[in-house]
């Protein structure tokens, strides 16, 4: 009797033991420890010690671990706990508001890293100038990113000259670049929502129209990047590749 007890008790331990030491383990069904994951944020010091070109380089590395799928694992909770009292993100980022942009990701970027405006067309109105002009005067940002993408619904819409409800004004911020692009685009085929090499030209041109009406309608950032306080830059996403090409 007391050796079959003897046994039973042992083997329930080594049951509990073994429960215990699988659900504390770094299984590949429970994902990364809490030691592995990144609960870093960006400090006000971190962000006065940052050059331009630093969050510049910074933004692309982290490009190239999305697009190698080797992104960075996040304590999204420690993050949430540490930001709750400020904030000192490096960049502000203009996007679009197509769902196969997410911003953040393609930059391997976090809580606190980085503001991000998103509007369909990627263009800057009354609203997103006054975002911005906070996101760098204010808080601080060094970086201004305006970011177009590959087969951009909003651009092939104003290339159509669609009218419906309220994206028909959207719309109307666009058009100057679907123009321009009419006079400058020396590419193959028609210059049709159908052809996806036109697109990416005014994809692109759209994006430098953005940035030179950023610089023309606020006072406020074009300073700043006349004094090297503020970097403006554009970028292109191709959605095939998950790659962010920074333009001239």
């Amino acid at each position: 009797m007391f050796t079959k007890l003897s046994l039973f008790t042992t083997a329930i331990f080594l049951m509990f033991s073994f429960t215990a030491c699988t659900t504390q383990s770094d299984s590949p069904e429970t994902g990364a420890s809490s030691e592995q994951l990144d609960g870093d944020v960006i400090t006000q010091e971190d962000q006065q010690a940052l050059t331009s070109e630093e969050i510049l380089d910074g933004l692309k590395e982290g490009n190239q671990r999305f697009v190698s799928n080797n992104l960075t694992p996040q304590d999204y909770q420690a993050q949430v706990e540490k930001t709750s009292s400020g904030q000192y993100p490096e960049a502000v980022v203009i996007a679009c508001i197509d769902s196969r942009v997410p911003v953040e990701s393609i930059f391997d970027k976090s809580i606190g890293d980085i503001f991000v405006a998103r509007v369909a067309g990627n263009f800057v109105n009354e609203d997103i100038l006054g975002s911005t002009e906070f996101g760098t005067a204010v808080a601080g940002s060094k970086v201004v990113v305006v970011m177009g993408h590959e087969h951009c619904g909003a651009v092939k819409s104003a290339i159509d000259d669609v009218e419906m409800g309220n994206i028909t004004a959207m719309l109307s911020k666009i058009r100057p670049a679907v123009e321009m692009s009419e006079e400058e685009y020396e590419g193959e085929g028609e210059m049709t929502s159908s052809n996806d090499e036109y697109v990416t030209h005014v994809v692109n041109t759209n994006v430098r129209y953005t940035i030179e009406q950023m610089r023309e309608r606020s006072e406020i950032i074009s300073e700043l990047e006349r004094n090297g306080e503020v970097v403006i830059a554009g970028a292109f996403y191709d959605l095939d590749t998950g790659e962010v090409t920074f333009l001239d």
